[in-house]
C-alpha cells in the first residue's frame, strides 16, 4: 500500500520563494566618528620665500596675509610683505657705482586680491593618513615702496594648499608683482616672482 505524504504549508511558501536567503548575512557594523569641521571663515598667515626683483637679484622675503572666505570657491585676501633688493650687475662689474642706498634698497608691498579655490582634492601620506587640499588662482592690486619711490602694482597668483586639521594649513605659493619705474632712465614694465611657504591658521 502507498503511502501519500503531503507538504506542509509552510514548506511549500519557502520553495515557492526564491528571494529566501539559503545562509543568513552575518554583517559586522563597523561604529564610525565624524571629525566635526570648524566653521570658521577667516584665515590668517605667515609665509617666507624667495622674491625676484627684477634687475636686482633673488632676495629673502617675508610676509603675512589675512584672508576671508566667501563661499567655498571664493575668497578675498589682504597680504603685506618685505625683502631687500641685491645689488644690479653693473655695481657689482664696476665696483664704485650705486644706484640706490642701503635705505632704497627696501622692498616692501601690499595688496588685496580676489582668489578662486580650483580642484578639491587629498593628498595620502600613507593608508590611514589623508590631507584635504586645493589648487586656487588670485588677481589683485596694491601698491610697492621701493627706491624711495611708490609705484601702482598688480598681482597674479597660484598655490596649493594643504590642511593639516580643521584649524591649521600649509599655504605654497607663487606670485607675481607687476609695475612700471624709470629707475634707469626710462620707463619699463617689471615682473617680480616670488616663491614662498607658509603656514595659516582659521579661527
Amino acid at each position: 500500500m502507498t503511502v501519500l505524504v503531503w507538504p506542509s504549508a509552510a514548506a511549500l511558501a519557502q520553495e515557492d520563494d526564491p528571494l529566501e536567503p539559503i545562509v543568513g548575512a552575518d554583517i559586522e557594523r563597523r561604529h564610525i566618528k565624524e571629525d566635526m569641521l570648524d566653521s570658521e571663515n577667516f584665515e590668517v598667515g605667515v609665509y617666507a620665500g624667495v622674491l625676484g626683483i627684477e634687475d636686482f637679484g633673488s632676495n629673502a622675503v617675508l610676509g603675512v596675509s589675512l584672508a576671508y572666505h566667501i563661499n567655498e570657491d571664493f575668497f578675498v585676501e589682504a597680504i603685506y610683505g618685505s625683502s631687500e633688493a641685491q645689488k644690479t650687475s653693473y655695481e657689482l662689474l664696476s665696483g664704485a657705482v650705486e644706484l640706490l642706498t642701503d635705505d632704497e634698497r627696501e622692498f616692501t608691498y601690499y595688496s588685496l586680491a580676489v582668489g578662486y579655490k580650483v580642484f578639491p582634492g587629498q593628498v595620502y601620506m600613507s593608508r590611514d593618513l589623508a590631507f584635504n587640499t586645493h589648487f586656487y588662482l588670485t588677481a589683485g592690486a596694491g601698491n610697492t615702496e621701493f627706491a624711495a619711490n611708490r609705484y601702482a602694482t598688480y598681482s597674479l597668483g597660484a598655490g596649493y594648499k594643504i590642511y593639516l586639521t580643521d584649524m591649521f594649513a600649509v599655504d605654497i605659493g607663487m606670485r607675481d608683482h607687476l609695475f612700471s619705474h624709470e629707475l634707469f632712465g626710462e620707463s619699463r614694465q617689471t615682473n617680480n616672482f616670488e616663491g614662498r611657504i607658509g603656514l595659516s591658521v582659521f579661527f
